[in-house]
């Protein structure tokens, strides 16, 4: 009896591996020109990368900064931040004014045309896919200013990992995925980013700028539905039978879910717990 459910297991296990090599095999997609852009030749850059900005966000810079004063990094920020606000605002206008992308993106979605039929608006994906990337990369050093002035309390679970995981899941995207699908799902974050970043740039003005911060909490609304946009997105694309990348696709879902549910995990502890106590 054990024999033959170890037998079995192992059809189990033989079978899956085949299968995932085929969906390996066909969906994964390799350029030499994406490989020879900074980042992009191998994952040890990508993962140096994310290595030292964990290093220095969980123990360096705590440790560097326990017997010292917050550092004054105001004008940093700004400068930061109005750079983030400018460079997403620079990808959605990319997505705007590149000519065709929009059509392609309409009207063949579910199912795109060749590759060789569609080398130039494929290529200015790519391109707007590495400097969203990039943008992901910058976006890591917002953890460092929180060390920095000594904010360790805001770098939590859902913050390191949202950081850590846009990197990862972008260079991943762009290495071996290099589809058109995902543009749309760049786009709301690039828009949603540009919001954000503006927020950050006149918070970092100081106080006197509290007064009219209102509306934080529509921000994290806005990224709520974001991920419940984005969702839909895949769940559509799913259905419809298109032809896209079952394996990313399964990991999007699965991912944005998570997403999904640590942000309104913190929507719920932020401002529904805060309505209730000052109701008390």
């Amino acid at each position: 009896m054990t024999e033959v459910v170890h037998e079995n297991f192992n059809m189990v296990v033989s079978k899956t591996q085949r299968y995932l090599l085929q969906l390996f095999d066909k969906e994964l997609v390799f350029d030499d020109e994406v490989d020879s852009w900074a980042f992009m030749s191998s994952p040890w850059p990508i993962i140096s990368i994310i290595s030292v900005y964990l290093l220095f966000i969980l123990k360096v810079g705590p440790y560097m900064m326990k017997n010292r004063k917050p550092m004054n990094v105001k004008y940093m920020m700004l400068l930061y931040n109005a750079v983030q606000t400018l460079f997403n605002g620079w990808l959605v206008a990319w997505f705007f004014t590149t000519p065709n992308v929009i059509n392609d993106l309409l009207n063949y979605t579910c199912h795109p045309l060749p590759r060789d039929l569609n080398q130039f608006n494929l290529r200015q994906m790519n391109i707007s896919a590495w400097y969203f990337l990039l943008s992901k990369i910058l976006d890591l050093l917002d953890t460092v200013f929180f060390v920095l002035r000594k904010k360790q309390s805001q770098v939590t679970f859902l913050h390191v990992y949202h950081h850590v995981n846009m990197v990862f899941s972008c260079w991943t995207y762009l290495k071996y995925i290099k589809g058109e699908q995902m543009v749309i799902c760049a786009v709301i974050n690039a828009i949603i980013h540009c919001v954000m970043y503006s927020y950050y740039f006149l918070s970092a003005l100081g106080p006197q700028m509290q007064k009219y911060l209102w509306w934080k909490k529509y921000l994290t609304r806005m990224q709520i539905v974001q991920f419940l946009v984005i969702l839909m997105y895949n769940i559509f694309l799913y259905t419809s039978n298109c032809k896209y990348p079952r394996l990313f696709m399964l990991y999007t879902f699965a991912d944005v879910s998570l997403f999904l549910y640590l942000f309104l995990m913190f929507y719920m502890k932020t401002y529904k717990l805060k309505s209730t106590k000052k109701v008390h």
